[in-house]
């Protein structure tokens, strides 16, 4: 109800086949599947003949296990979008292999995310963006310091505010790659800039 309100298109991972089914009674318009299921191909082969938008996380998993979910999903001619991920909760940071973005994206011919289990202080994300990531997952809650298993990899809302303004002024400063001599640049080029006779 909360997200109708809002227009925010909600969406879950089902841990089985029963619970995927479930989530078919919304109508949602995209599937998402967990890392720790992207080896049960019975899930992966439902999901994708429902031919919905999938992100698909890669964290504890393998170069030919991923090729085996894409291939379910290029079978079954669905969309998808890799999500490359450490399953740890927090990540360590130097384990974060951001490389693997552009990788997998040039392997499987697809788009590739970024769903970061770094503790909330390492903002990783920014970088994933700069190497690629079309999309960013965090897990979100209300105090970090609460009982769980991913708390302390988890964003608060204060952390999570700060992440969707720092990721919306990328598009902005990476610009359209076209060299120009700006507007604002004028009035220095024009102080400058020696006259050569």
């Amino acid at each position: 109800k909360y997200c109708k309100e809002n227009d925010i298109h909600w969406f879950a991972s089902a841990w089985d086949l029963p619970s995927q089914k479930f989530l078919q009674q919304y109508d949602l318009k995209y599937n998402k599947i967990a890392s720790a299921l992207l080896t049960y191909d019975d899930l992966l082969e439902e999901v994708s003949k429902e031919g919905k938008h999938t992100f698909i996380s890669t964290g504890m998993s393998t170069i030919e296990e991923i090729e085996n979910a894409v291939n379910i999903f290029k079978k079954n001619k669905c969309s998808f979008e890799l999500m490359h991920c450490h399953s740890a909760y927090p990540m360590p940071p130097e384990e974060a292999n951001l490389k693997l973005i552009p990788f997998l994206a040039k392997k499987f011919h697809c788009k590739v995310g970024y769903s970061g289990h770094e503790a909330a202080a390492t903002n990783i994300s920014i970088p994933a963006i700069f190497l690629g990531a079309t999309s960013i997952e965090r897990h979100i809650t209300i105090d970090r310091t609460t009982f769980g298993h991913d708390q302390a990899a988890s964003l608060e809302p204060k952390g999570l505010i700060q992440l969707v303004r720092d990721i919306r002024i990328i598009d902005k400063i990476l610009g359209d790659g076209k060299k120009r001599v700006w507007k604002s640049e004028i009035y220095t080029q024009k102080k400058l800039r020696q006259k050569f006779v």
